[in-house]
């Protein structure tokens, strides 16, 4: 187990429990540092705070008093906590710094770190890395957004082993020196103004990825994206581009039916068992790293013509009587959505609906002439039913939720068909998470 080396602050409030939050406050104790836990939701009887109490942390629940800060040096904080709270302005104020638990990784003294962001792809794009690793027998620990609570994990890793880390923009915006040997830009869409408020506040989060990064580091960078471009372009680390549009000298691209790297081919696209146009640019970029870092093209192509996605985002369930299944319930918004029908060249049956944030669905409507079937569940069916309505879509059927909707799919399906869960919307009308969907429809397509 690692131990925090030159951690420059000794008394700490960690802001928001969690997971995260639990984690943290654990860790630090363990290396003697003084920790205050607080949290609003989170009520006095749960497990974590009874547990971090037991190990002698303080925890304050209930309210966020501004005593708190009385002698704190740092606030590490719970990513998805907006910088309003009165008690981040006020730490702020006294010129506290404002964290994120992702910058312990380099405290731990955690040199081997890729870390991947994007508005889109970096679950897939991560995985991929991961799994290019593995295949090439490089120790590897997997980290971060993904769901492994990346301080966590880097206290636990050995010597030599490298951290493959997801970070997102709210990670990103509390960070002061953590440095990534290899950086991933995947792209940028308008994404969590609720949060950031502007789109350059945005763009600024998600380029914090590469600010701490040396020349003697990689930036893997998509070469396709204006507003990627805008932000890489007075880096002076080595750039790695990737491109779906065009030769790119220094980097990959996909040229015809093949990948090449450098000039050098890697894989023809047809081998490849990931679906879709944006999951190519995912592709790239962890084909990008694995070259830059030493990678075999055999651990390449033995990932690229074996992994069928990650769950709940547009992965291949199963194929049953001549029809595809897909679970993409992961889809929470309209661009996911779009991006997963691009991906198809042959007739969908779309399952689709959920929470009703107040928008419509017009966007959707260039990228539906392969929809012959739409059946809608949720808050959001009649604004879907109208879109499939406006297309003059003969089979538009209601259903109560996603297990219903397959059954009522089936039917509807020839040979060759994709019958394609992409919801286009969140799942909290029904479901608590999109996984809980998204199970729902596997254990629904097994059952038929």
């Amino acid at each position: 187990m690692r131990k925090l080396t030159d951690f420059p602050y000794q008394n700490v409030l960690v802001l928001g429990l969690a997971k995260s939050g639990t984690a943290v406050a654990q860790l630090l104790g363990r290396n003697g540092v003084r920790v205050i836990v607080n949290d609003w939701k989170t009520p006095k009887e749960d497990a974590n705070v009874q547990l971090l109490e037991q190990q002698g942390v303080e925890v304050v629940v209930g309210s966020h008093p501004l005593s708190l800060l009385d002698n704190v040096e740092a606030v590490i904080k719970n990513p998805g906590i907006p910088y309003e709270n009165p008690i981040i302005e006020k730490a702020r104020e006294r010129h506290i710094p404002v964290l994120t638990e992702v910058e312990l990784i380099h405290y731990f003294g955690v040199e081997e770190v890729v870390a991947i962001t994007g508005s889109n792809g970096k679950t897939t794009t991560t995985t991929l890395i991961y799994e290019m690793y593995q295949q090439a027998n490089r120790p590897t620990a997997l980290a971060g957004n993904i769901g492994h609570v990346a301080s966590e994990v880097a206290e636990q890793m050995s010597e030599g082993q490298t951290m493959v880390v997801e970070l997102s923009s709210f990670q990103l915006l509390g960070i002061e020196v953590f440095r990534p040997r290899i950086a991933v830009l995947l792209n940028i869409f308008s994404a969590h103004l609720d949060y950031h408020h502007t789109m350059e506040h945005y763009m600024e989060a998600k380029a914090n990825i590469t600010k701490n990064q040396t020349e003697s580091d990689f930036l893997v960078y998509n070469a396709d994206d204006q507003h990627v471009c805008q932000m890489i372009k007075d880096s002076e680390v080595q750039l790695v581009p990737f491109s779906r549009q065009k030769v790119v000298e220094n980097g990959a691209y996909l040229d015809g039916r093949t990948i090449y790297f450098r000039g050098k081919p890697i894989i023809d696209i047809d081998s490849v068992v990931l679906v879709g146009d944006h999951n190519i640019e995912n592709i790239l970029a962890a084909i990008c790293v694995a070259k830059v870092d030493g990678l075999s093209n055999q651990a390449i192509y033995a990932v690229l013509t074996s992994f069928t996605g990650v769950k709940h985002r547009l992965q291949f369930v199963r194929e049953w009587n001549g029809r595809r299944f897909y679970n993409d319930s992961k889809a929470t918004n309209i661009l996911a959505t779009s991006k997963a029908l691009s991906a198809f060249k042959q007739p969908v049956i779309l399952l689709a609906g959920g929470l009703d944030r107040g928008n419509e669905f017009d966007e959707l409507i260039p990228y539906m002439s392969y929809v012959k079937s739409l059946i809608v569940f949720g808050q959001t069916s009649e604004k879907l039913a109208k879109v499939g309505q406006a297309l003059g879509i003969s089979n538009i059927i209601y259903a109560e939720n996603v297990a219903e909707a397959v059954e009522k799919a089936y039917p509807l399906s020839e040979e060759q068909d994709v019958i394609l869960l992409s919801p286009a919307c969140a799942s909290w009308d029904q479901y608590k998470t999109f996984e809980e969907r998204g199970n729902m429809f596997i254990d629904a397509v097994h059952k038929l």
